[in-house]
C-alpha cells in the first residue's frame, strides 16, 4: 500500500502541473492568429486558475501540524508557577494533616445528615415508594 501524500505536498505537485499547463496554453496563444485557438487558450488558462484556487483552499482547510513539544517559554511559566504555590500547597497539606484526626463541626454533621435524607428520598421516589409523611398524589 502507498502512502498517500500530505494535502499541501498534494497541492504542491499540482500547482506546478497547472502551470506547466498555464504555460503551455499560452504558447498556444502566442504561436496562432486563430481567434478561435486564443479563445481555447484562455478557456484553459481560465481553467488552471480556478483549480489552482481550489486546490490552495484544499490546502488551507488542513491544518498545521502541532509542534510535539512545549515551548522553552511555556516550560518556564509552569515552572515559576509551581515555585510561587509551593509554599500555599506545602502550608495546605500541613493543615490538612492537622485537621486529619479532629472531629467534623456540628454544622458539617447536620448538612451531611440532611444530605443522606435527600438522596433517600429521591431513592424512594425512583421505586415508586412515597416518602414517610409525604402527601398521596392523585
Amino acid at each position: 500500500m502507498s502512502a498517500f501524500p500530505t494535502p499541501s505536498a498534494w497541492c504542491a505537485d499540482l500547482q506546478v502541473k497547472l502551470m506547466a499547463a498555464l504555460d503551455a496554453a499560452w504558447a498556444l496563444a502566442e504561436a496562432s492568429d486563430d481567434p478561435a485557438v486564443i479563445a481555447k487558450a484562455r478557456d484553459k488558462a481560465r481553467l488552471c486558475g480556478q483549480l489552482a484556487a481550489e486546490a490552495r483552499k484544499v490546502a488551507a482547510l488542513v491544518p498545521q501540524p502541532k509542534p510535539r513539544q512545549l515551548p522553552a517559554m511555556i516550560h518556564e511559566a509552569f515552572d515559576r508557577l509551581d515555585a510561587a504555590t509551593a509554599p500555599l500547597v506545602a502550608e495546605a497539606a500541613r493543615q490538612e494533616a492537622r485537621d486529619a484526626g479532629k472531629p467534623p463541626a456540628a454544622q458539617a454533621l447536620a448538612m451531611q445528615a440532611a444530605l443522606k435524607k435527600l438522596k433517600r428520598r429521591e431513592r424512594d421516589r425512583a421505586r415508586g415508594a412515597q416518602a414517610p409523611g409525604a402527601i398521596p398524589r392523585a
